[in-house]
């Protein structure tokens, strides 16, 4: 919006010619972002906690956390509310890339909106239907992969991958383009659900891996940069800077209220949202199997879970009787049950974050 308004202002005061340069526009978002947490944060959790929408917790998790138990949940809100408003004060609104990671934050948002009512307000234990979140995410995932076969900055290499740490490595994946879609938006989407089990574990791990988007996303936006790093150059893709910029700044904000003890939980709302926005952005910026990397944390998270069924199952056919791989799974709740505090459960998986996040951006020159 300001960049519509003000940036034709610079021909009566130069000033307004900061409203040209991404960086100082990212640089706004990111911080108005934080100005939304800390001042719409204690009202929402507030509201919430009046209305005594508070946080149901499971009888088979670890006994520590029930004490948990009432803590105000859904504050993706808050999330939401400070990622959206900066996009539409500083992002270029016509862009593409930013339409779809729009849609795709409030899409999933929606749907875990529909979770936590059905689990908090209307005390479903289950809350809404697995299947009906898949539905959710594969219709994004279809609606994606549409957008992209259909726009023309894309055309040359919509349906290409490239491989992390291999120069000039390209598989074209064709009309099976779309399953890849599908699968990562499924897949960040819920992995970052998954991982929102520990006070300030999920939202600190977002904030990481949304700041090296927000570097890919200007790299990727220029041809100079994008070119010397030999990566695929996208246009427009520089304007989802502002996006990933306002993404970090709303979930360090949003960590002020849900680090250890926490005030307020991010529910479905703020997991399934911004999991997916992660998702979206590794589709747009051609980056999507660099988003293993990026995420590494979120994806031995899922992994965790994966192996704790598979192995429960294979255990019961065999001997009759199921065990478990992990203490418990997702793999923190692991660490935890060995006696590590959950303060510091979270605290090292940030540095595991951070290793990958830099991990990932060594690729661009390890080659």
């Amino acid at each position: 919006m300001f960049h519509y308004f003000l940036n034709p202002l610079k021909d009566f005061y130069t000033g307004f010619n900061l409203f040209e340069y991404i960086t100082f526009r990212a640089a706004a978002a990111a911080i108005t972002a934080l100005l939304i947490c800390f001042f719409a944060g204690p009202w929402i959790i507030k509201l919430l906690g009046n209305r005594q929408i508070g946080e149901e917790i499971r009888k088979n998790g670890p006994a520590s956390h029930q004490k948990k138990k009432g803590t105000p949940t859904m504050g993706g809100f808050i999330i939401l509310l400070a990622v959206l408003v900066p996009t539409l004060l500083f992002t270029d609104l016509t862009n593409p890339l930013i339409k779809i990671m729009v849609f795709s934050t409030i899409w999933m948002g929606f749907f875990g909106f529909l979770d936590d009512y059905l689990k908090v307000i209307k005390k479903m234990e289950l809350g809404l239907i697995a299947r009906y979140k898949l539905l959710g995410q594969i219709t994004l995932g279809i609606i994606i992969s549409f957008w992209i076969f259909n726009y023309s900055e894309h055309s040359s290499f919509s349906t290409k991958i490239t491989i992390p740490f291999l120069k000039n490595m390209v598989l074209d994946l064709g009309y099976f383009y779309p399953l890849m879609v599908i699968v990562i938006i499924t897949g960040a989407s819920n992995a970052v659900n998954l991982t929102d089990g520990l006070d300030g574990l999920a939202s600190g791990l977002l904030a990481i891996s949304f700041t090296v988007f927000s570097a890919i996303s200007y790299i990727s936006g220029r041809i100079d940069f994008s070119d010397y790093l030999n990566i695929i150059y996208i246009p427009e893709a520089g304007e989802l800077t502002i996006f990933t910029a306002a993404m970090a700044g709303s979930c360090i904000g949003y960590l002020w209220y849900n680090t250890n003890p926490a005030e307020i939980f991010m529910g479905d709302t703020g997991s399934l949202s911004t999991g997916a926005a992660l998702g979206a952005l590794a589709i747009l910026l051609k980056k999507e199997l660099l988003l293993v990397i990026i995420g590494g944390v979120f994806v031995f998270e899922a992994i965790s879970v994966i192996v704790q069924v598979i192995y429960f199952k294979w255990t019961k056919l065999k001997t009759g009787q199921g065990k478990r791989f992990f203490k418990m799974a997702p793999i923190h709740h692991h660490f935890e049950l060995s006696g590590w505090p959950e303060s510091k459960v979270v605290v090292r998986f940030w540095i595991i974050g951070l290793l990958f996040a830099l991990l990932s951006l060594s690729t661009f020159k390890v080659r």
